[in-house]
Order: C-alpha cells, then sequence, then structure tokens
C-alpha cells in the first residue's frame, strides 16, 4: 500500500536513522567529521529544499495549515538511481563501522576506503538531485497525482 504520508515518512525515518548514526559515530572518532558533515550537509540541504518546493508548488491560499495538509500532494519527488545506491553504501558503512572494533580483523585501511565511496556517492547524490530532469515534478492545480 502506498500514501503521500507513507511516501514521506519513508525517507524520514530513513533521515531519522542515518543521522543518528552519522553523530553517534563521529562523536566517537569512528566516522571523520568532514564525512558526518557531508552526509549531514547533504540531508540538510535537500531538507530544505523540500520544504522550498512545497511552499512555492502549495495552490493558493497559502496558509500553514494547507503547507502540513498532505492530502495536498503539490509535488512529487522520485529518489534518483544514484540516490538509491548511496543510501544502501551509506548504511553499509555505518553497519561496518559500528561492528568493526568487535571483529577480530583490522579494518582501519578497508573503512577508509569505504569512506571516500560514500562521500563521493553522497556528492553525486545530492546532485543529481538538482540535475536531473525527473527527480522533482510540480503538479498542477488542476491535475491529480497518478493512482498506483
Amino acid at each position: 500500500m502506498q500514501s503521500v504520508l507513507g511516501t514521506i515518512l519513508d525517507p524520514a525515518a530513513d533521515k531519522t536513522l542515518m543521522t543518528t548514526l552519522t553523530i553517534t559515530l563521529a562523536m566517537k572518532d569512528m566516522l571523520p567529521v568532514p564525512l558526518a558533515v557531508i552526509i549531514l550537509g547533504r540531508d540538510v540541504l535537500l531538507s530544505l529544499a523540500a520544504f522550498y518546493i512545497r511552499y512555492t508548488s502549495l495552490p493558493q491560499p497559502k496558509t500553514f495549515s494547507r503547507y502540513w495538509d498532505f492530502s495536498i500532494p503539490s509535488a512529487e519527488v522520485h529518489p534518483t538511481y544514484i540516490s538509491k545506491v548511496n543510501t544502501f553504501l551509506q548504511l553499509a558503512l555505518m553497519g561496518t563501522t559500528t561492528i568493526s572494533p568487535v571483529l577480530p580483523l583490522d579494518l582501519t585501511a578497508s573503512l577508509t576506503g569505504f569512506q571516500w565511496v560514500v562521500a563521493g556517492t553522497t556528492i553525486w547524490s545530492g546532485l543529481s538531485y538538482v540535475f536531473s530532469k525527473g527527480a522533482v515534478r510540480v503538479l498542477s492545480e488542476t491535475r491529480k497525482p497518478k493512482s498506483p
């Protein structure tokens, strides 16, 4: 089943998990602060863009209650392929980093390489929303969104 609220809550839950893991691992010196800044910065910028797009695409009248009424769709956001890959790689990095202290192997070199890959895909993912034509689509006031 798919709903407008579900399309908002699912990514929000992913971002909450990623934010918590990123901050916690950076505070424990298990994740480099510059990488944490890249991950969190991308998410903050995408969130601000989402708020802006919601406001500019919301049909008149633009009120606080209508802004938060998700039964009034105003735009569709479709995750890009690199964004899906990036989410997987970020979660894999966080999981590997979390368990690395209890593993009998020294993963320092591997984790450093993995961190560089995640930094690259995180930046690429953020830019993909800016430059991809199909990532964000503003809905017209007269047209209803497609039903699944």
